[in-house]
């Protein structure tokens, strides 16, 4: 992810090239207006010119990368018949802006249509709702004749999760305290926010109730939070996670590994299908009990097996036999 504003758009063209190459043809150009006041501030540049030069620098760019030579002159940069030596991997490398409450990261996306990544809302009206951002894009797209796809629309959630809830309030709630009071409130002091009180207040405030866009519980609460979005939104590419420091290292690994096992086969549908099996199995137990049927037919054929039979009692074995019949009935029938 780039803050375009900050850089010249050959440099940034040629950066991106090198990481296409060196990647296979895996990169994605992310670009952004620059987040921080602090960075516009340090490189003397006016926030109000910021949104603008991303989206000045993007139309050159993707005119470079087309393998066009380009003269052009602005008031934050020039260049002269400038053209790459080596374009892209990717025939088409695909663009991302990144969007949070202004409609101009949506516009972007729409007017070149290309990829965004948003800010995850459950909200259902207003700015923040991520059906009124959508049609930012949109609306953008019919006036400049592209078109955007929720395919390429990428939201940005965050989370912890464990085994239990409590188990992941207890690891995550203080340092996500710490992240919002010191860090949001106390440094960036960003417009609006209030520190939070308690790691139980943290909670609360992050992750609680009907409208949160985070999750701090299990894999069930994560995955139900991102159906909920999928809902409201109306339908999204990808979802993002946001990588932070709330739980030690090795919690923090713990739930990564479990989006990995337990949510992302969830939310993709990959054990549809397994639950469809095990749903027949269970409907349809006439069709197998056969199986059952044929093992003791063979017992029977055999004399010994035949004479132990009404011998055998409760035992254990390594694991259930997978067509066995009920022995024990069985052998209460024989002795009966």
């Amino acid at each position: 992810m780039v803050s375009l504003p900050y850089h010249h758009p050959f440099n940034v063209a040629q950066r991106m090239v090198q990481l296409d190459h060196m990647t296979g043809g895996r990169a994605i150009f992310g670009s952004g207006p620059g987040a921080l006041a602090s960075d516009a501030h340090t490189l003397g540049i006016d926030p109000m010119t910021q949104r603008d030069r991303q989206d000045e620098a993007i139309a050159i760019i993707r005119r470079l990368f087309r393998g066009e030579r380009v003269t052009a002159k602005s008031d934050w940069f020039a260049m002269n018949d400038a053209a790459l030596q080596i374009l892209p991997l990717q025939e088409d490398m695909p663009f991302v802006v990144a969007s949070q409450i202004s409609p101009s990261g949506m516009t972007l996306a729409g007017k070149y249509g290309i990829g965004i990544i948003s800010l995850g809302s459950m909200s259902t009206q207003g700015l923040m709702a991520l059906p009124t951002q959508w049609g930012f894009a949109e609306d953008a797209a019919k006036k400049h004749g592209t078109t955007v796809s929720r395919s390429d629309w990428r939201v940005l959630l965050t989370w912890h999760i464990a085994e239990t809830r409590e188990q992941a309030q207890r690891e995550a709630g203080a340092g996500l305290m710490r992240w919002h009071n010191e860090y949001n409130v106390g440094t960036l002091q960003r417009p609006g926010l209030q520190p939070f009180t308690s790691p139980e207040d943290a909670i609360e405030r992050t992750a609680g109730g009907e409208f949160a866009a985070s999750t701090i519980g299990t894999p069930d609460d994560l995955v139900k939070m991102i159906k909920n979005l999928m809902e409201v939104s109306g339908g999204v590419g990808a979802i993002i996670g946001f990588a932070h420091d709330w739980a030690n290292l090795e919690a923090t690994r713990r739930s990564w590994d479990m989006v990995a096992r337990y949510v992302i086969p969830e939310i993709n549908g990959y054990i549809t299908k397994l639950r469809e099996s095990q749903k027949f199995v269970i409907e349809n137990r006439a069709v197998f009990e056969r199986a059952g049927q044929a093992v003791m037919a063979k017992i029977m054929e055999n004399e010994k097996a035949a004479a132990a039979l009404p011998l055998t009692g409760p035992g254990r074995v390594a694991i259930p036999a997978v067509n066995a019949p009920d022995l024990q009935k069985e052998a209460a029938k024989r002795k009966a």
